[in-house]
C-alpha cells in the first residue's frame, strides 16, 4: 500500500483501519478500494482479532463519497464490475465486528461503508446521506438494501428519493447510529466498544455475527446485481454526465 490510502495499526485486538486522504475528505476511490481489499485479506484468518475499527483521516469527513471524478468517468461496464459493492460486501462479511467511527461527512458511498459495518459511533459533527438521486444516479454499493434493514423502509425510502443529508442527532433517532459522542472521543468510543467485545468468546461473536448476517441479509448477490443493472443504465445516461459535470465545477466547500 505504497499510496498509503489506507492506514492499518494494532491496536491490541483490535485493527484501527483509516481512509487516509483527508484533503479529499477521503473520498473513496479506485486506490482506496484495493488497498482496503488488501487490508481484509491480511487479516481475514486472523484468530488473535476481536473486531475491526474504521475511521477517516482528519475532522471533516469520515468518506465524503466515492470519488467523484471517477464515476464521471464509468460506463456501464463498469457498473456491472460493482466496485464498490463487492468491497462493503467483504466488510460486511468480514468474520469479527467492524465498527465505524464517523466524524463530519459520510455521504454516498462513505453512508454505504458506514451502513455495511455492525455498528456506528457519530461524532456530533457527523452528516450521513445518500445523494446520489442529485448527481443522476442510485446509492448502488448497498444503499438501496441495507438502508432498509437498518431504518426501515419508508424512512430509506424518503433519504434516497430526496437526497436529504441528515445530522448526527436525527442518525441516532431513526436507528442509523449506534451511539453519538463528542467528535474528539469518537475513536476511543468505538475502540472501548472493540475492547469490551474483545473480552467475550472470540468464536463465540463470529459466530453470532454469521447467524445474523444469514438472518439478516438474504439475498445479497440478487441485491447487488439489481442495483448495477439500474446504475448501468444511469452510468451511459445524459443526465448523469450533465449533473456530474455540473458537480465537478462547483468550486470546492469551505470549512
Amino acid at each position: 500500500m505504497s499510496a498509503k490510502r489506507i492506514l492499518a495499526e494494532r491496536r491490541g485486538a483490535t485493527l484501527l483501519v483509516t481512509l487516509n486522504a483527508p484533503e479529499r475528505r477521503n473520498a473513496i476511490d479506485q486506490e482506496m478500494v484495493d488497498d482496503l481489499h488488501q487490508v481484509l485479506e491480511n487479516h481475514w484468518h486472523d484468530e488473535a482479532l476481536a473486531a475491526i475499527v474504521i475511521t477517516g483521516a482528519g475532522d471533516k469527513a469520515f468518506a465524503a463519497g466515492a470519488d467523484i471524478a471517477q464515476l464521471c468517468a464509468r460506463t456501464s461496464k463498469d457498473a456491472y464490475k460493482a466496485i464498490n459493492s463487492r468491497i462493503f460486501n467483504r466488510i460486511e462479511e468480514f468474520p469479527t465486528p467492524v465498527i465505524a467511527a464517523v466524524r463530519g461527512f459520510a455521504l454516498g458511498g462513505g453512508c454505504e461503508l458506514a451502513i455495511a459495518c455492525d455498528l456506528r459511533v457519530l461524532g456530533t459533527s457527523a452528516k450521513m446521506g445518500q445523494p446520489e438521486v442529485k448527481l443522476g444516479i442510485i446509492p448502488a454499493a448497498g444503499g438501496t438494501y441495507r438502508l432498509p434493514r437498518l431504518i426501515g423502509l419508508g424512512k430509506a425510502r424518503e433519504l434516497i428519493y430526496t437526497g436529504r443529508i441528515i445530522d448526527a442527532q436525527e442518525c441516532l433517532r431513526i436507528g442509523l447510529a449506534n451511539e453519538v459522542t463528542a467528535d474528539d472521543q469518537v475513536v476511543e468510543r468505538a475502540l472501548a466498544i472493540a475492547e469490551e467485545i474483545a473480552k467475550n468468546g472470540r468464536l463465540a461473536v463470529r459466530g453470532a455475527k454469521q447467524a445474523l448476517n444469514a438472518i439478516s441479509r438474504p439475498g445479497n448477490d440478487h441485491a447487488i446485481a439489481f442495483e448495477s443493472s439500474i446504475q448501468a443504465v444511469l452510468f451511459d445516461s445524459a443526465d448523469k454526465q450533465t449533473r456530474m459535470a455540473a458537480f465537478l465545477k462547483k468550486p470546492p466547500q469551505k470549512g
